[in-house]
């Protein structure tokens, strides 16, 4: 076994780094041919996640592949290779396959314990057997991953140790408001029709949120999402709508969790600035009035809007801002949504629109506002630099309006809009830095405890697999001299009836199948042993093995079908 990734993960990357370097459907498939192309790989597949992309190979030089698998990451994500390069790992061998166990069993996922990647893992089994690029050994170690994954969440409580990344990213927008009291009665805006989104759209359900819209680019996958919501019998109201109703559909939700697969933003800042306007105004987009006119106020509120606190941004205010964003204001920089409070040195600075970043926007020219978005940077700056819960202390307190969860890689939603007065975003960045204090349960040491046996046992195997071919031309070859030497017999001793020559021919392969025996079954047992590979070698060279017998045996064994694992078992 000669298995070798390369890859980079949210541990060894900054989120820029991988949003830049994510790879498209097309790009995948590219990178997978381009793979088998090189001359270090004979097989490969691609595990690309929100969180990581990494390129599984069989290679049979491990510093030309290292080199020539770093290379076409590089090339495939559009990163260059010199600035990829040092966010790069890499695992060979055994220690491949227990990164990859480890990666099934939740143990690297941002969230520990979380169950998405199995079904990541499960997408990309199935592009490699597309594909033809996964060949024996890729098979039987994803084959084998999945188990394992599913061991672990069978076999220990590793699901206490973490959430979904859904769930995990709702529990950030509610702060420290129980999910299901938080969702009751809300309405929700999901974009996106894949698994995750799908993931997305049924843990809104499943916690309480009493309407959702699906919106996707096909229709036909949105509309069977919402039939899907509407028949799980979780009470919630699901419809579908076109993308280009998603900007309307703003002005009417609570909540917008997006996941697509888009190379570009789905929501900008202008776009939800002018949603959190128009809802605050009670006015729809159709409502406007002419293109380009800030939107007015209006005498009766949205109804997602009444009830709210007073201390959040009126209608009059936000039509100041959009109005200041169409004079070339940084409209980014109107608030700190985050509500991210500035350290005592900070406030006699004298920012002019007042240390909650909201409360005193009325009136604020566009270079008061600049001057804001300096004080929020310094702010933010700050608090990143305090414990984190603090930070989530003070977010509890903030009047959220609109509650976004981007579980995109690249985004889909500006992560400027986060300065947003009324609006709170949680992106991939974001769950990164609230989950990497999370305690380490006793389960996690537990899975440890099974990925290191898996490891094991896989090493053996694949290891005794490794020699069966020898085993199998040896037997072969002793099968061939024993025809032999009974023809020759027969040559001899012509008067044999037929059952004395049966039983001469018998005693003879019983003489040869002993005498083979013990050898064949200790050289399985050394070879699953590290270092055991040279046993096969010792063995050819022995007996004057004919190497390409050897090679023929061994790829009529990785084409019979019936040796391959069902990829059924993968689901």
């Amino acid at each position: 076994m000669s298995l070798l990734v390369v890859g980079l993960s949210h541990r060894s990357a900054p989120v820029s780094v991988l949003e830049r370097a994510s790879l498209s459907a097309d790009a995948k498939i590219k990178l997978l041919h381009d793979t088998l192309a090189a001359e270090p790989a004979t097989e490969a597949t691609v595990l690309a996640t929100c969180n990581r992309i990494e390129l599984y190979a069989d290679v049979d030089k491990f510093h030309a592949g290292v080199a020539e698998l770093s290379t076409l990451l590089a090339q495939h994500s559009g990163v260059a290779l010199e600035e990829l390069t040092p966010y790069l790992y890499v695992h060979y061998e055994d220690r491949a396959v227990h990164h990859l166990f480890s990666v099934a069993c939740g143990l690297d996922s941002m969230v520990v314990g979380e169950g998405q990647i199995l079904g990541q893992i499960k997408d990309a089994l199935a592009l490699g057997q597309e594909q033809h690029s996964a060949g024996r050994l890729i098979n039987d170690l994803f084959q084998q991953a999945l188990r394992v994954g599913k061991r672990a969440h069978s076999e220990t409580g590793i699901d206490r140790a973490g959430q979904s990344l859904v769930t995990f990213g709702l529990e950030q927008l509610a702060v420290r408001t129980p999910v299901t009291e938080w969702a009751s009665g809300k309405r929700a805006l999901v974009i996106g029709a894949g698994s995750m989104s799908s993931l997305a759209a049924a843990t809104l359900a499943r916690v309480g949120i009493a309407e959702i819209a699906v919106a996707n680019r096909t229709a036909e996958r949105a509309e069977r999402l919402a039939e899907i919501l509407v028949a799980s019998g979780t009470g919630v109201r699901a419809s579908a709508i076109p993308m280009a109703e998603v900007a309307d559909e703003l002005t009417r939700v609570d909540v917008v969790v997006s996941c697509t697969g888009a190379t570009g933003l789905v929501l900008t800042a202008d776009d939800v600035l002018a949603a959190v306007s128009w809802g605050a105004a009670g006015l729809a987009p159709a409502e406007q009035g002419e293109a380009g006119a800030a939107p007015q106020a209006h005498q009766g509120l949205h109804p997602r809007t009444a009830g709210l606190d007073s201390a959040g941004p009126d209608a009059d205010v936000l039509a100041r801002l959009v109005a200041a964003a169409e004079a070339g204001a940084r409209l980014a920089d109107a608030g700190a949504a985050r509500t991210i409070s500035a350290p005592a040195d900070t406030e006699a600075d004298g920012c002019p629109v007042g240390p909650d970043g909201r409360s005193a926007l009325t009136g604020v020219d566009a270079n008061s506002l600049e001057l804001h978005g300096t004080w929020a940077d310094q702010g933010e700056a700050a608090a990143q630099r305090q414990p984190r819960r603090s930070a989530r202390t003070q977010a509890h307190a903030t009047d959220v309006r609109l509650a976004l969860l981007d579980l995109a890689m690249p985004r889909d939603i500006d992560a400027a809009v986060h300065r947003i007065p009324g609006v709170r975003l949680v992106d991939i960045e974001s769950l990164a830095e609230a989950s990497a204090d999370a305690p380490m349960a006793a389960d996690v040491d537990a899975v440890r405890g099974i990925v290191a046996q898996e490891v094991a046992a896989f090493g053996a195997a694949q290891r005794a697999a490794h020699i069966t071919p020898t085993v199998v031309a040896l037997r072969a070859m002793a099968a061939e001299v024993v025809a032999m030497e009974v023809a020759r017999l027969d040559g001899r001793l012509p008067d044999l009836d037929e059952r004395q020559r049966a039983e001469v021919t018998q005693t003879v392969r019983r003489v040869v199948d002993k005498l083979l025996h013990a050898p064949t079954v200790r050289v399985k047992q050394l070879a699953s042993e590290p270092g055991g590979a040279g046993y096969a070698d010792a063995l050819r060279e022995l007996f004057d093995l004919d190497p390409q017998t050897v090679a023929s045996v061994s790829r009529a064994d990785a084409a019979d079908p019936k040796n391959d694992d069902d990829p059924g078992r993968a689901s």
